[in-house]
C-alpha cells in the first residue's frame, strides 16, 4: 500500500466528513442504532475502567458512548476534518489524528479493548491495521470488529417492491480483492471510496496476525425491537439488508 492510497481516503474522509457528522450524530445512524450497535455492546461487554482504542473513531459518537459507560477511550482517526469535528463536540476526550494501520503513537500491550465500527472496509492496509491491533493490545484483550457485510454490498442492491426481497447486483468476481468507488447515497454529495475483499481473506487476516474469532454474528433487528422503529420502510430495511458482519477476536498470547 503506498502513500498515495492513504492521501486518497484522507481526502475522501475531509470531504464527507460534514456530512458523515450529520449522518451518525450523537447516536448513530438507523443501522447501527437497530442493528449492530446491540452486537457491539453484547460483544464489548463491561467497559468501565478498560482502556479502550476506537479505532477508526470518524466524529466521534461511539467514543463517546464507550466514555459515558466509563471506559477510559482513546479514539483514532486518519481524517483530520473527522477528528476536529470530534474534538468539537466531544472536547474532554482524547481523539488522535493516525491511520489504523499506523498506531505508532501507543505502546505495546497498551489497550484492553478495541473497538473498530465499520472501518475495516474502507481500510486499504488491512494487514496493517491488524497487526497494530495485535500490537497495542493486552494479552487476553478483545477486538470488536464490525464492517460491511462483504458478500451483500448495499450499494450494489435494490428492492423488491412486491415482496421482502432483495436483489444484488455483481459486476466483478466476489473472489476478488478490489478497491471500489460507489456513487453518492442519500445526502452526500461525493463517492465514497472502500475495498472489496471476501470473507474468507478477513478470517485469514485475522488468524494470521495472532488472534482467534471467539464469536461471530450478522447483525439485524431483533423482534423486541420493532416498535423503536419510526416507520415501515425503515423496519423492513432493518429486517431484510445484511448490511454488515460482527467479530469478537481474542489476543490470546504476546506476538
Amino acid at each position: 500500500m503506498g502513500e498515495n492510497q492513504i492521501e486518497e481516503i484522507r481526502s475522501f474522509w475531509n470531504r464527507v466528513a460534514d456530512d458523515w457528522r450529520t449522518q451518525v450524530g450523537d447516536s448513530g445512524d438507523t443501522n447501527r442504532r437497530f442493528n449492530s450497535d446491540p452486537v457491539l455492546w453484547a460483544f464489548a461487554g463491561n467497559v468501565k475502567g478498560l482502556s479502550v482504542l476506537d479505532a477508526g473513531c470518524g466524529t466521534g459518537y461511539l467514543s463517546n458512548e464507550l466514555s459515558d459507560r466509563g471506559a477510559r477511550v482513546i479514539g483514532v482517526d486518519l481524517s483530520p476534518r473527522m477528528i476536529d469535528l470530534a474534538r468539537a463536540s466531544y472536547p474532554d476526550l482524547d481523539f488522535q489524528l493516525s491511520s489504523c494501520s499506523d498506531l505508532s503513537f501507543l505502546d505495546n500491550n497498551r489497550v484492553d479493548l478495541i473497538v473498530s465500527n465499520y472501518v475495516l472496509m474502507d481500510t486499504p492496509d488491512l494487514l496493517g491495521a491488524l497487526n497494530e491491533f495485535n500490537r497495542v493490545l493486552k494479552t487476553g484483550g478483545h477486538a470488536v470488529l464490525i464492517f460491511s457485510h462483504p458478500c451483500f454490498p448495499q450499494g450494489k442492491s435494490s428492492d423488491l417492491k412486491e415482496d421482502d426481497g432483495l436483489v444484488y447486483h455483481w459486476d466483478f468476481s466476489y473472489f476478488e480483492q478490489r478497491k471500489n468507488i460507489d456513487p453518492p447515497w442519500g445526502h452526500f454529495n461525493s463517492d465514497f471510496i472502500w475495498f472489496h475483499r471476501p470473507l474468507s481473506d478477513y478470517w485469514k487476516a485475522f488468524t494470521s496476525t495472532g488472534f482467534q474469532v471467539v464469536d461471530f454474528e450478522e447483525p439485524r433487528i431483533t423482534e423486541d425491537r420493532y416498535a423503536l422503529v419510526e416507520n415501515e420502510a425503515t423496519l423492513k430495511s432493518c429486517r431484510i439488508r445484511p448490511c454488515s458482519v460482527a467479530f469478537k477476536l481474542l489476543k490470546s498470547k504476546n506476538g
